[in-house]
């Protein structure tokens, strides 16, 4: 390898509400601890606290993603790097691949992208060879689409799962305190696919049926004003808090008994992680990527998408038994502990980082 310290430039979209921008955050804290010289360029950083842009040497190129002003753009940021040119153009999501692939091509670097979720129904993944080396999928269940609905050889594809910190058992706020009312919550972008009307439809089930909680909405998105307008037609406005505009979902995670994620597709569900290591039950609809690390009736609580019903039972189940809750909650804790904690995620993505460059010294 020509370099023991590499450098690699993480190319982000607008950092927002969802997993995506999570995971390329936590690589940017971490990789260092592999060896790995990390820098960020994003389009649209203002979500990210200004500590943490410094912290993490994170650039804002605006418009960056847009078809052509964008490229206007990207000779900006080519300039900027050019006293100091990243060993390996990571593209963080599948909106940047166009802007990472010439990129990749000017600085004249290998190229990895990562897929965190399905392709769209008219979406093509077109793998181009003299710059794309690895695809990265956050789970089985994507990497088996992806190759279903591409012509690219297996050994293109690594599954490694999103990662999350560990959180201390001590630091998070005990489940269903006696003297509040226990709160059941959701978080992540609020859009179409995440099924949240199927939430609030819960909701007003539950609360009919004579149980006292309270629900939570973290997150912003497109569906955000439909959503508080459903909350209000169901009846259930006063029971229902949405807490927007945020990029972490820790504070409102902890103040979480129950996590739901209605999802009606899921690549993974790195926010589920997250509150499983609080130790928060989940309970998550049957899709996709949830597969590669729910466990029905020991981590989590599984329901068929799109049905409120089955959600209400299952969130009934929690509230009426939050000894059963609890159990929930640490065997989930521990799942997160011994195969989704962050420092594993960044491990295997360093050891691809290498893998990439050394194959490119062999060309």
């Amino acid at each position: 390898m020509s370099d023991p310290q590499p450098n690699v430039l993480l190319l982000a979209d607008r950092f927002e509400a969802r997993g995506s921008s999570a995971y390329t955050l936590r690589l940017a804290e971490h990789l260092p601890e592999e060896g790995i010289v990390a820098q960020v360029a994003s389009s649209d950083a203002r979500l990210v606290p200004a500590w943490r842009r410094d912290l993490l040497t994170i650039a804002e190129y605006r418009h960056l993603s847009t078809p052509v002003w964008g490229r206007v753009v990207l000779a900006s940021l080519c300039q900027d790097l050019s006293e100091d040119i990243p060993d390996l153009v990571h593209v963080q999501s599948r909106s940047m691949l166009a802007c990472g692939r010439l990129l990749a091509s000017r600085l004249k670097r290998p190229l990895v992208l990562t897929v965190h979720d399905y392709l769209s129904p008219h979406e093509t993944l077109r793998f181009d060879g003299r710059r794309d080396r690895r695809i990265i999928a956050v789970s089985e269940s994507v990497r088996d689409e992806l190759q279903e609905q591409t012509v690219l050889w297996s050994e293109r594809f690594s599954v490694i799962h999103s990662g999350v910190e560990l959180q201390s058992e001590v630091d998070a706020p005990p489940l269903f305190d006696p003297n509040r009312v226990p709160v059941v919550g959701t978080a992540g972008p609020l859009e179409a696919s995440k099924g949240l009307p199927f939430f609030l439809q819960a909701a007003k089930q539950v609360l009919a049926g004579k149980h006292d909680a309270e629900f939570l909405v973290a997150g912003a998105g497109p569906e955000e004003i439909a959503l508080r307008r459903l909350s209000r037609e169901l009846g259930i406005g006063e029971k229902v808090t949405f807490s927007p505009g945020v990029t972490e979902f820790s504070t409102s995670l902890e103040a979480m008994d129950i996590f739901c994620l209605p999802s009606l597709k899921q690549g993974l569900g790195t926010i589920m992680l997250e509150a499983m290591a609080y130790g928060r039950p989940v309970i998550a609809s049957g899709v996709g990527g949830v597969y590669s690390v729910v466990r029905d009736q020991d981590t989590n609580l599984v329901v068929p998408p799109s049905d409120s019903e089955a959600l209400a039972e299952r969130i009934i189940e929690l509230l009426d038994d939050p000894i059963r809750a609890r159990a929930i909650g640490v065997a989930g804790r521990q799942v997160v502990q011994e195969r989704f904690g962050v420092q594993q995620m960044v491990r295997e993505t360093a050891r691809l980082y290498r893998d990439v460059l050394e194959n490119e010294l062999s060309r």
